[in-house]
């Protein structure tokens, strides 16, 4: 485990405990509204360990928050630079495999800006989102296999997709060469219990 990895890891548990105090819930319910297990969610809250990609999208939606309001210390400022060192690596699969959250923003929707680089062979399956999520993405490097409701779409280099991600999708390389794509990820903006499948406002 890297640095970078142990810092974010840390940085989950306190955003985690002050956002779940913030809103008086137990830990029983963060995990109903969230569906992760309240082991995992002790685990987390302890820095014990190193949550997906899938696990941490369904704590901020039960919060109503981004997923980079997880990963980042403070308020972001009106101008907010972020240094390629400073980019939250969330995602590692196989030797050169990464996925990372550059920056996000809870303004009005919840936005994120993902890089991603994948090595031949590898890739990631996605549960689905809250309802109401669409994802762009652009390739600049390799082809990208997107699966979305078990469905693949080819999509080459120089090319742009956008798709509801409310519903299983994926990424794969099945090519030969290094692929690099970038994400926005939009999310309406409020509290997700996944117990009633309901989007609840501010």
């Amino acid at each position: 485990m890297t640095d970078a990895s142990t810092a974010t890891i840390s940085t989950v548990a306190r955003n985690v405990r002050a956002l779940r105090t913030e809103q008086s819930w137990t830990l029983d319910e963060l995990a109903g509204r969230s569906g992760v297990s309240k082991g995992m969610l002790v685990q987390i809250e302890q820095n014990r360990t190193n949550p997906s990609i899938g696990t941490l999208c369904r704590i901020a939606e039960a919060f109503g928050v981004s997923l980079a309001s997880l990963v980042e210390l403070g308020q972001s400022p009106a101008v907010r630079l972020v240094g390629p060192d400073d980019a939250a690596e969330l995602w590692h699969g196989k030797p050169g495999s990464v996925g990372k959250l550059l920056l996000g923003s809870d303004r009005r929707e919840h936005l994120e800006l993902w890089d991603w680089r994948m090595t031949p062979g590898d890739a990631y399956p996605s549960q689905d989102h809250q309802p109401g999520t669409r994802e762009m993405l652009h390739v600049q490097e390799g082809t990208l296999t997107l699966s979305v409701d078990g469905v693949d779409h080819v999509v080459p280099a120089g090319s742009s997709v956008l798709f509801e991600a409310d519903r299983p999708h994926g990424y794969a390389n099945k090519g030969r060469k290094v692929l690099r794509f970038t994400m926005v990820a939009s999310a309406p903006a409020g509290q997700h219990d996944r117990r009633d499948g309901a989007v609840h406002g501010d």
